[in-house]
């Protein structure tokens, strides 16, 4: 049996604290004459250096028929360059002190590597190498395939995986924005080596890239480091090709019910369009997902889960890109609980537009948002991280030292302002995965216009989800 707590022991936390003060540096920027955009951001405390080679580019200039491409090829730069094969490249890594970490998102493309200072030099040069000169060797390309398919059908398995792609498609139809970025297991399988070379030729190129140093360098060094490793990396003469649409009327139903016969939970998804990373509300979009989904004690988890033990967790993201965004709220649950799910993910999206967020709660949620902030510069990688959208998306630099204060001037005005322009019901987008025999009913009911699709059915890489015979 627990002991008793003790008589002064405090029945309810304490308030938050005073925001605390980041002191980071100014991030400086150079421009090589091929183009090169070199970002350095000087944290001399510890002889480290994080570098990442990152591009203006994503999974938005994935071909039509091949979702997936972006990451594939960027998932195979370190799988062979400059006549090293994969394990030598590893090795190489490994001998100045790290490991090439390479991926593609949305709106970028990156690889980057933290070594200790004086090994820099080399890092740089096994950096421009993978960049520069890929193998894309043909069995590479099978097996990063073959392990990507085996990863997508686990990972579409999964109610919530596979409700969060069709809800990508709910917000986005056709746009660059609505495929799934890491592919799907038809899309992976029709990608040639021809297709990544192509893309690659197109985008990896010095005058859509940015170097960004984030350590115990200085501007002049990085200048210096930068003209040597990638100065003679030419600029084509031909113009970067512009980004596709990011989204298009969607052919989904406001509610799709997609059937996973003998599912043992359902998946929830409710989605949104969003502002796009430049938009001037985007901080007070951030203290609203936090309010909505953020943490633990936000009002999705609270609502769903600590009050009514329907989800093992609820919670929302925030993610914003280029031309657009995406809000997504996501909870499993039982199947026979996925209608009142659906019916509490709507009442939250409402509740931020109809009353002004209480000042307990708001203060308590941006003092998550400003531990989490703080927190992810503690290494010389996530302050390169942070650097890097930054850049990406064109802001100011210095920006990345004002994020405190930006969320701390959120009002709860603004946060029922943001949410009745950009979060109105008529928008939304609710995707339920599951054993639909023990759910359709119930929903279909309330929403007659609810679409149901058979899972084993479903063509992921058309808008509509369907194949083209059905489609019409």
């Amino acid at each position: 049996m627990a002991a008793d707590a003790p008589a002064d022991f405090p029945g309810t936390p304490p308030a938050p604290g005073p925001a605390p003060r980041l002191n980071v540096p100014a991030p400086v920027a150079q421009i090589l004459p091929n183009g090169l955009e070199v970002v350095s951001v000087r944290r001399a405390d510890l002889p480290l250096v994080t570098a990442q080679l990152v591009l203006r580019s994503g999974g938005e200039m994935d071909p039509p028929d091949e979702a997936g491409l972006a990451d594939l090829t960027a998932n195979l730069l370190s799988k062979g360059a400059g006549g090293k094969s994969a394990p030598q490249i590893a090795a190489a890594a490994e001998a100045l002190g790290g490991s090439l970490q390479a991926a593609a998102g949305w709106d970028e493309s990156a690889v980057g590597i933290t070594v200790t200072t004086p090994r820099l030099p080399a890092a740089l040069d096994l950096l421009a190498t993978v960049v520069r000169h890929p193998d894309f060797a043909p069995d590479e390309l099978k097996r990063a395939q073959a392990q990507a398919v085996d990863d997508l059908r686990l990972m579409l398995s999964q109610p919530i995986a596979l409700a969060s792609l069709a809800a990508g498609r709910a917000v986005f139809g056709d746009g660059a924005y609505g495929h799934s970025r890491t592919g799907t297991p038809a899309s992976i399988a029709r990608i040639s080596r021809a297709d990544v070379e192509r893309l690659h030729a197109v985008l990896y190129r010095p005058d859509n890239a940015i170097l960004v140093l984030a350590g115990d360098i200085t501007p002049a060094q990085a200048g210096q480091l930068a003209q040597a490793s990638f100065g003679d990396w030419r600029k084509p003469a031909t113009p970067l090709p512009a980004k596709p649409g990011s989204r298009a009327d969607s052919a989904l139903p406001a509610l799709l019910l997609i059937d996973q016969r003998g599912a043992g939970q359902a998946g929830v998804v409710a989605a949104h369009a969003a502002p796009p990373r430049r938009d001037a509300g985007y901080y007070t979009g951030v203290v609203a997902n936090a309010v909505l989904g953020g943490s633990y004690s936000a009002r999705l988890n609270e609502e769903i889960r600590i009050k009514r033990g329907l989800s093992y967790g609820a919670s929302s993201r925030l993610q914003p890109m280029a031309d657009a965004g995406l809000w997504l709220a996501a909870a499993q649950t039982k199947n026979p609980s996925a209608p009142q799910v659906v019916v509490l993910m709507q009442q939250q999206f409402a509740a931020l537009g109809d009353d002004r967020v209480p000042a307990a709660e708001l203060a308590a949620r941006k003092a998550t948002l400003i531990g989490a902030y703080g927190r992810s510069l503690e290494t010389t990688a996530g302050l390169a991280q942070q650097v890097a959208e930054l850049a990406v998306y064109g802001l100011p630099l210095t920006d990345i030292g004002q994020y405190i204060a930006s969320v701390q001037a959120v009002t709860p005005k603004q946060i029922e302002a943001y949410a009745r322009k950009n979060l109105d019901a008529k928008h939304t987008r609710i995707v339920v995965v599951g054993d639909a025999a023990q759910f359709a009913p119930a929903l279909r009911k309330a929403y007659p216009k609810a679409g149901l699709l058979e899972a084993g059915q479903l063509d992921l890489d058309s808008p509509s989800l369907q194949p083209a015979a059905a489609g019409h």
